[in-house]
Parts: C-alpha cells; sequence; structure tokens
C-alpha cells in the first residue's frame, strides 16, 4: 500500500480518536500546518478503499473515520509497518545524514546519500553544509573530493566526541525504558531498529551488542539513566561495525590510553572480551579505553567515590558532605538553610552529575560565570568556601564553573531565607543567524513555544548587534561563532535539539532571578530614533506594498524579471534584484510546496526601502511550471543593504511569521484583493509596533 507519511501520521491520528476532531487539533497532533492538514485530507480517500472504512467530516464538528473495530484495527497495523520516514521532514533527514556520516566515515559520493535519503543530490548538498556547520564544532569536517565522493576528517578523539553529543541530543529514551522492563531484549532491539535512529544503524549488529550487554548483568550497567544505557549500545556498535568494515580505529594525537584499571576499566576489557567472543573478531586495545571513558563520563543512579566505594543519593555519606557544604558558606544561617526542602532537593539533584564530573575531569561550561561574580561577589565568595569542601572530599580541584552553579543554589536559597520571594523578570534573548530572516525566524518561533512569556526574543542578522543591542540583551543564542567580549552566548543546532533547548532553559531560569540591566540616561534619546525609524519602515511597506499577477505558465526565470521590473525601475537596480534573489535561491530553495507559497527573500542593494510583495497567477489558480510545485501564491521581501538592516529584518520576518501561523492572514491573501491584503498587512504591522514599543 503507496500511502505517504504524512497521510500515515494523518491516519494514525484519526484511527487512534474515538470521536470526531476538528482540523485545527488535527494539525496540531500531527505537527504541520492546518492548511497543509486540509490539503492531504484531500487525498485520503483513495488510501481507504482497501478497507471498509470511510472519511467523514462535518462543518462545525469535525473529522473523523467511519467503520468497524477490526477494520480499524487492520488498517492500524498496516500502516504501522515498515519506515515512517518523512523525505519532506528537514530536520528529520538531517538528523539520520549526521548519523550515517558518523557510521560509514569513508569516502560515499552525493548519489549514495540522496538514494538513501530519497532527495536531489542538490538538496543532499544542502543538507551537508548544514551537517558541516554540526560536526565543526566537534573538530570534525565534511571534505568534498571531485570524482572521490564526500568523506569526514578529524581525530578519533573528536570523532567519539561527536558521536556521543549525537547521541544526547537525539536519544529517545522510551525504547530503551522498555529493554530494562522485558525480559525479551530482542523486541526491544526490533523497536528501536523502527525509530528514526535505528533506520541507520545495522540490525543484525544491534540485536548482537544488546545481547552481550544484557547477558552479563553487571552492576555497574544496570545502574546506568537510560539515555546513558542506549548511548553506550549505539557507541559499541558503530564502532563494531567500523571493525568488522576494516575501519582501524587510529589512536588520536594526544590521547593517553593508559587509564587506570579501576571497576569502569575492568567492565570496558570484559564488555571487549564478550564482543570479541560474539562477533569472532580482534578488537584493538584503544577501543577498552574509549568504552570505559564512556562508561565514566555516563550518568548512574548510583555514584562512585575516587577509591571505588558506592554511595546512593540521599544516604548517610552524602548527606554529611551537604551538612558540611552547608556550614563551609555560612555557619550562622546553616540551621536555617538546611531546613529548606526546596534548596536540600535542588542542591542533592545538582551533586549527582557535578560529582561524576568532578570525579572524571569532564568540563562544563558555565556562560554567565563572570555576571555571577560580578552580581553577587559575595555569594561567590562564600561557595568557594564550599568548593573546598567538594574539591576535598573528591580529592579534585573544583572550576570555577562549578562554583558558579553552586552560587545560584545557596543565593536562591538565602533569598528565601530572607522572607523575600524571588523576583522572577522577563529575560530578553537575541537569536542569531546571518541574515536575522530565516533560521533565526525559526528558532524564535520554536524558543517562543517553549517560553512564551518568560521571554522576549529579538531575531538579529550576525552584522547586526551593536552596542545598544547587547546593552538590553541578557544573553545571545546563535548557529553562528559571533566575536562578543561583553555577551554571553549559547551555540546551538540550527534545528534546536532537546540538548539545546535544555542549555536555554537554565539560562533562562539563572537570568530570570538576576537583576535587570541598568538603562544609561541618554537610551530615551536612543529609543525615540528607533521608534522614529521603526514608525518609518512599516509605513514604507504598508504604503508601497506591491500585488501583481502574471501568467500561470511563467518560469522562474521569467518570474524574476517581472519581480525586478516591478520593484525598480532602473535597470541596473532591476537586475541587481533578480541576481541577488538568484543566489539566496540557489543556497536552498524558497519555494514551500507544503505550505502553498514561495518566499523569495534577501538583502539587496536593488532596493532603498523594504519591500514587501505579493504576486499571483492571472486567475488566482496555481503556478503551473514545474520549479513552484504547483502552489499559489508567491511572496517578494526585499531588504535594502543599508545602516537600518536590523529594523527591516524585523518587519519582514515578522510578515514571514504571519504567512505560517496566521491563517487568517494567508485567507486573505489568496483573495487576491490588492487592497484587502494591505489592510491586513497593517492590522498586524500594528500589533508588531506595540509590540515593538514594549519592548524598549
Amino acid at each position: 500500500m503507496d500511502i505517504t507519511p504524512r497521510i500515515k501520521q494523518i491516519l494514525h491520528v484519526l484511527l487512534s480518536e474515538k470521536k470526531s476532531i476538528s482540523v485545527k487539533d488535527l494539525a496540531a497532533k500531527v505537527g504541520v500546518s492546518k492548511r497543509t492538514v486540509q490539503r492531504e485530507l484531500g487525498y485520503i480517500q483513495s488510501s481507504l478503499k482497501p478497507y471498509d472504512i470511510r472519511f467523514m467530516s462535518k462543518t462545525g464538528v469535525g473529522v473523523w473515520l467511519e467503520g468497524s473495530a477490526e477494520e480499524k484495527r487492520r488498517m492500524f497495523d498496516d500502516i504501522s509497518q515498515g519506515d515512517s520516514y518523512d523525505v519532506s521532514n528537514r530536520e528529520e533527514r538531517r538528523k539520520r545524514l549526521i548519523l550515517e556520516v558518523l557510521k560509514e566515515k569513508g569516502l560515499k559520493k552525493l548519489f549514495y546519500y540522496s538514494s538513501q535519503f530519497q532527495v536531489s543530490e542538490a538538496t543532499i548538498s544542502t543538507d551537508l553544509e548544514a551537517v558541516g556547520e554540526w560536526l565543526n564544532r566537534y573538530g570534525l569536517f565534511v571534505v568534498r573530493k571531485p570524482g572521490s565522493g564526500i568523506a569526514v576528517e578529524g581525530s578519533e578523539e573528536n570523532y567519539r566526541r561527536a558521536i556521543r553529543a549525537f547521541i544526547d541530543e537525539n536519544i529517545d529514551t522510551r525504547l530503551i525504558r522498555d529493554a530494562y522492563e522485558s525480559d525479551s531484549s530482542q523486541e526491544s532491539c526490533e523497536e528501536f531498529a523502527k525509530s528514526s535512529m535505528g533506520k541507520v544503524l545495522n540490525d543484525d549488529i544491534l540485536k548482537r551488542v544488546i545481547g552481550c550487554i544484557m547477558g552479563m548483568n553487571h552492576t555497574r550497567v544496570l545502574t546506568l539513566t537510560e539515555n546513558s544505557y542506549i548511548g553506550l549500545i549505539i557507541h559499541i556498535s558503530i564502532a563494531i561495525n567500523r571493525i568488522l568494515k576494516d575501519e582501524m580505529l587510529e589512536t588520536a594525537d594526544g590521547w593517553s590510553g593508559d587509564l587506570h584499571e579501576d571497576e569502569d576499566y575492568l567492565l570496558a576489557k570484559e564488555i571487549v572480551l564478550k564482543l570479541e567472543e560474539e562477533f569472532e573478531i580482534e578488537i584493538p586495545e584503544v577501543e577498552i579505553s574509549y568504552i570505559c571513558l564512556h562508561i565514566k563520563g555516563a550518568k548512574h543512579e548510583k555514584i562512585s567515590w575516587a577509591d571505588g566505594k558506592t554511595v546512593e543519593m540521599g544516604n548517610r555519606e552524602l548527606q554529611d558532605l551537604l551538612n558540611e557544604m552547608i556550614d563551609a558558606f555560612d555557619a550562622e544561617k546553616a540551621y536555617y538553610l538546611k531546613q529548606d526542602d526546596e534548596f536540600i532537593q535542588g542542591l542533592l539533584a545538582h551533586l549527582q552529575p557535578t560529582l561524576i564530573r568532578l570525579l572524571h575531569g569532564m568540563k562544563i561550561q558555565n556562560p554567565i560565570l563572570k555576571e555571577i561574580q560580578e552580581s553577587y561577589p559575595d555569594i561567590y565568595e562564600k561557595c568557594s568556601k564550599v568548593a573546598l569542601v567538594l574539591g576535598e572530599k573528591t580529592q579534585t580541584a573544583v572550576p570555577n564553573e562549578e562554583t558558579g552553579f553552586l552560587a545560584v543554589h545557596f543565593g536562591a536559597a538565602l533569598v528565601r531565607l530572607e522572607g523575600k520571594s524571588e523576583q522572577i523578570r522577563q529575560v530578553h534573548i537575541g537569536v542569531v543567524c546571518s541574515s536575522g530572516i530565516g533560521i533565526s525566524r525559526l528558532m524564535s518561533s520554536k524558543l517562543k513555544k517553549v517560553f512564551r512569556d518568560r521571554v522576549d526574543i529579538t531575531a538579529y542578522g550576525k552584522n547586526d548587534i551593536t552596542p545598544y543591542i547587547i546593552g538590553k540583551t541578557d544573553f545571545f543564542i546563535s548557529s553562528l561563532q559571533l566575536d562578543l567580549q561583553d555577551a554571553p552566548v549559547i551555540y546551538v543546532n540550527p534545528l534546536l535539539g532537546d540538548d539545546d533547548i535544555e542549555k536555554s532553559r537554565r539560562m533562562v531560569y539563572q537570568y530570570e532571578r538576576m537583576p535587570e540591566k541598568l538603562k544609561t540616561e541618554d537610551e530615551f534619546t536612543v529609543q525615540l530614533e528607533e521608534i522614529n525609524l521603526a514608525a518609518a519602515q512599516i509605513n514604507a511597506v504598508i504604503k508601497y506594498m506591491d500585488f501583481f499577477k502574471v501568467d500561470n505558465w511563467i518560469t522562474f526565470k521569467e518570474l524574476l524579471i517581472a519581480i525586478g521590473e516591478k520593484l525598480s525601475p532602473y535597470s541596473d537596480r532591476s537586475e541587481l534584484i533578480q541576481e541577488d534573489i538568484m543566489r539566496r535561491e540557489k543556497i536552498a530553495t524558497q519555494v514551500f510546496a507544503e505550505f502553498g507559497f514561495a518566499l523569495f527573500h534577501t538583502r539587496t542593494k536593488g532596493v532603498v526601502r523594504p519591500c514587501f510583495g505579493v504576486c499571483m497567477t492571472k486567475d488566482l489558480t496555481a503556478f503551473m511550471a514545474p520549479y513552484f510545485k504547483g502552489i499559489n501564491v508567491i511572496f517578494v521581501m526585499l531588504v535594502p543593504d543599508d545602516e537600518n538592516v536590523r529594523i527591516n529584518n524585523e518587519i519582514l520576518g515578522y510578515i514571514s511569521t504571519l504567512l505560517i501561523e496566521e491563517y487568517d492572514f494567508m485567507e486573505v491573501v489568496l483573495k487576491g484583493d490588492k487592497e484587502e491584503i494591505r489592510g491586513v498587512l497593517s492590522k498586524y504591522l500594528k500589533k508588531f509596533f506595540t509590540k515593538y514599543l514594549g519592548g524598549l
């Protein structure tokens, strides 16, 4: 049965519902726009032909499937088989591509990956650029060798770091939870093999590795958390896969394989012996060190001290350590601090990963350490004494970064102790990408859904950040490397994985409890200038909004000529507009078939003011040229290449979010009436301006 992945997702929801469901709720559950679901529902009837099931819909009620329970169960079982990979889901595709590249380190041609992921070589080439940015963070580089293919270069140590980071970002803990609770590890493995990550791993190797590890019944393995356990399984599976292909695991420069033969090292040796027996291979000795390092860095439900003794969270020894730390912080207030259950539980939860990091020399970043030291010097100084207690117990030096995190816990406890409620404020975040229109808008939208009113988010281009912007922003989230000396920055994957969201969550939590940045006296003058500029640019966008119609069969190149001529009467500027849109389109197509529109946007010297235009066919039906994939409307957004790029990006970036998030905006556009479009555009830009004023 040939059913698209998206239709499968819709059917899964409808078959699971016992009553009707609105199209809006259906779209939310599938994770796409209401418009996309409405379009897909038009094709759903053909998928129901092999079954005695009918698709029903009623205005004001919703949509549902009508048929017997037996028939619905039969269809559910049929569509649940096989891979649910959605080729149009760029985020999912790139995750798979990263793992495929990590698993197969050798040379591969673009055709190999395009066949693997069912997309064109041009799409894979674009995906590889995004994947390359992620790999660069771990010292790995995608190298294109003409005539030979694609390869990944970097040290073995960095290669392993990348594998581990990917596992941490993309793990599905539910699958391994089943492995813990089930007597049959084979069933758990089969379910994992159907998952997105499982699809690019060798199913046979995976099963056999799980069999080896589970069969050992070792306490040190059984106490691993879910994420760490499956991480170990994948780590080993990829290594075995490479060894079976005679890809030797070289020792990286500077790697010291002489780890002390403690409990973890002996366990790693035992695992390697079992694997050698199972796969009838010889595993290099350095792999013992890598497995040992993975185990040491993994999270456990128990903590091992330096002498090998195991203690459980909450037992007497840990409680004594907690009391010593509190006494060292402030002997006079210690008694009251020990009565604060919220503080004690929070500190206990923080101590577990802290102790593991200290015992195994693992580093941690604290991007607001400087601000903690400057804003709360007394608390930080007291926490330095707490760190000495912790260091003496673990026989390690406690880094300043860890001391900074302790200061957050103790500082919050002091606020409660002094009878004050924590002063929670809105946090100001700057999200940065190359232009300030594209990726940063998508990142901002996702962050806003996570943090809602807790944050005020502004998207910036890389070159838009001025001292004034830094002065009013608490921290920045960026997918690019930034040269900002006086501002904390979190570097993230543009797709914002779970690990990126968690890093952002920690920063928001800490800044919520820190004082607002002080504003200078002359800032009011600067704000007035910004307000006047914003008002002028918004007025220009509304007043000069373009709407024009073209032939249904117009080609992309012909359309570029029409856009250039419409938006500038000067031939030289018209050509600049065409060239800049073409350049942007070559990076990645801006034709979004799933949303029913194209968004051609770029920064150009071809215009002197921000431009917003709407282009449709003469009869308001779909564009027929194959390049446009059946879309109904084309939006054009041009930003002049001048000193006002930041506010222009904000205005046009806001409009771009309307295209996806505000259904009534698109409804008005599709009617094809210029003045109605101008009216709804004016309505929303008024909202934008009000919000803009509130953010200053």
